[in-house]
């Protein structure tokens, strides 16, 4: 079978504007990035304001292994199965942060014959969503600094500052970092650091906007720092939210790609999800929903991650409401949390309560959960029947295996058709908890309702964040619990399913622009850093000007 780069390079491409037509955008709706990538106006959304909206599929997964499960291919392979089988999707995924592409994890198209094209585009530059991102908050940087050094009019301490500056990269060496050096012309000297720009919160409010005025807003309402009085200091009072807005004005605008199959696509912003909120962007969500009969979207890592935000978070902010939920699962990860990554079918056996765990958690929002057992080159027969009869055991819907790496759409349409009888079922989709718990109360919801713990300890920092964010009027926000996604706790250590667990909360960060409280548990880090062996080495240029290397 050709690598996935491969296949991707040796597809036929439907040129895009052909594919916009198709979907029943019409020509001022698509402003055309080249042949095959097109970003599209969110004036469609007025004047398709009066059509109903389509079925939402979300995509999610049980705890993963440090190189993934396949869930984005899942995604692509679901959408591909959907079309095998007659129905209209709607794609809808993150772009791809360089920090994964050259560090682990690789891009973020999918793979095999599961893939969104043009791949390389996607895995790198794209349509340049990234790279604003991170310039709109580095201004943000350049102007709070320049503002405390020509008269700091506004009373700004330099020692509360708490914007950081972003890159799209990993590296570990800028997560903490002296500024400022070399003279008073160079600043204030303060301790700072860089987060990756998926964790930024200008990517968070880049993926909940639901316009271009509503960016604006958004950016202006970005608490950056402290004056010497204790007050909130905002974009807006630093005048930096016109300027930003101006660097992002194209980037609000959803890209429209497709799979290997003719699928459109959208593919928008790119948050992490144990990060950041981990979800493409809401205005890609709700520009699909009404275009096609199905939309799949996928959110990052597992279903206490992604997928938990995703309700708590963005369908709250969008007033979406899910109709179904995909779960993906591997004989791979279930013998992981089994303890035994070369048993067999006993590992997979003691691995599936982790599995049975994150059934548990589609069923607390009130939906339906189709698991997708995600079928690898090296899978034995009857641990994939095992998975599935062991997902139906504990509560599934269906369980589906999914070929569609090596069938591409016909290798899904088993997992399409139980996805669609899934989505068309009554459901009692809810919340997790109230906007109007306490923030105490919100983290703990979340921690003991998906997570499974006991409780929640916060460190004294947390909890005079607490105090500050209350007093601040900020009690009233949603939760982005930034935590490990190799565990159901916020400990990497705590494989499968584990119980008798408190989750640390050391501090909290207020997004003020994005809408939401941060809560970071254990010793997460919102700058990742590249592995002894990166991805990165192994990408290169061909003598015939070819990039090899990339997947």
């Amino acid at each position: 079978m050709p690598s996935s780069l491969e296949i991707a390079q040796r597809a036929v491409l439907r040129p895009i504007d052909d594919l916009g037509a198709d979907l029943g955008l019409i020509p001022d709706e698509v402003d055309l990035y080249g042949k095959y990538k097109a970003k599209i106006d969110l004036s469609v959304l007025d004047r398709l304001a009066g059509r109903a909206d389509a079925r939402l599929i979300d995509v999610t997964a049980i705890t993963p292994t440090k190189a993934g499960e396949g869930k984005t291919t899942t995604s692509v392979s679901l959408t591909q199965g959907l079309g095998h089988i007659g129905k209209d999707p709607v794609l809808c995924l993150r772009e791809a942060s360089l920090g994964p592409v050259f560090g682990i994890k690789g891009g973020a198209a999918g793979g095999g014959y599961a893939q969104v094209v043009p791949m390389e585009d996607m895995n790198l530059h794209f349509t340049g969503d990234i790279h604003a991102i991170g310039a709109a908050n580095n201004l943000l940087a350049a102007m709070l600094e320049a503002h405390i050094l020509h008269g700091n009019k506004l009373g700004i301490d330099p020692l509360s500052v708490s914007w950081r500056r972003c890159v799209d990269i990993n590296d570990r060496a800028l997560r903490d970092i002296v500024i400022g050096l070399g003279g008073r012309a160079n600043g204030y000297v303060r301790q700072t650091g860089f987060d990756i720009t998926a964790a930024s919160e200008v990517m968070a409010i880049v993926a909940v906007a639901s316009d271009l005025t509503d960016l604006r807003q958004r950016l202006a309402a970005i608490t950056v720092a402290q004056t010497l009085e204790g007050e909130p200091v905002t974009a807006e009072q630093l005048r930096a939210a016109g300027a930003m807005t101006v660097l992002l004005k194209e980037t609000i605008k959803p890209n429209l790609v497709q799979t290997l199959e003719g699928q459109a696509a959208f593919v928008h912003c790119g948050p992490f999800a144990n990060i950041a909120h981990g979800n493409n962007s809401l205005v890609a969500d709700r520009v699909a929903l009404k275009l096609g009969d199905y939309v799949v979207t996928e959110s990052g890592f597992g279903s206490d991650m992604g997928m938990e935000k995703f309700f708590d978070i963005v369908c709250r902010a969008g007033n979406l409401r899910p109709n179904a939920v995909v779960l993906v699962a591997t004989v791979k990860a279930l013998k992981h949390h089994g303890g035994n990554p070369d048993g067999g079918v006993e590992a997979v056996e003691v691995g599936a309560a982790n599995l049975a765990r994150h059934l548990g958690i589609v069923r607390q929002f009130g939906l339906h959960a189709v698991v997708a057992v995600n079928r690898f080159p090296g899978d034995a027969e009857d641990e994939i029947e095992r998975v599935r009869a062991l997902a139906l055991e504990h509560g599934a819907y269906a369980a589906e295996v999914n070929n569609a790496f090596e069938e591409g759409g016909a290798g899904a349409a088993a997992l399409a058709e139980a996805a669609v009888a899934a989505a068309e079922e009554p459901n009692s989709f809810d919340f997790v908890y109230s906007l109007d718990a306490s923030i105490e109360e919100k983290i703990e919801a979340i921690a003991t309702r998906v997570y499974g713990a006991d409780g929640i300890f916060l460190l004294p920092a947390a909890r005079n964040r607490v105090e500050e964010l209350n007093r601040l009027g900020f009690g009233k926000l949603p939760i982005c619990m930034a935590k490990t996604h190799l565990s159901l706790s916020h400990d990497p250590a705590l494989t499968n399913a584990p119980t008798g667990f408190t989750v640390t909360v050391r501090d909290l960060r207020p997004y003020t622009g994005a809408g939401w409280i941060v809560a970071l548990c254990g010793d997460m880090q919102t700058m990742p850093g590249l592995g002894k062996t990166p991805a990165a080495v192994n990408v290169d240029i061909d003598e015939d000007g070819q990039t090899v290397g990339l997947f």
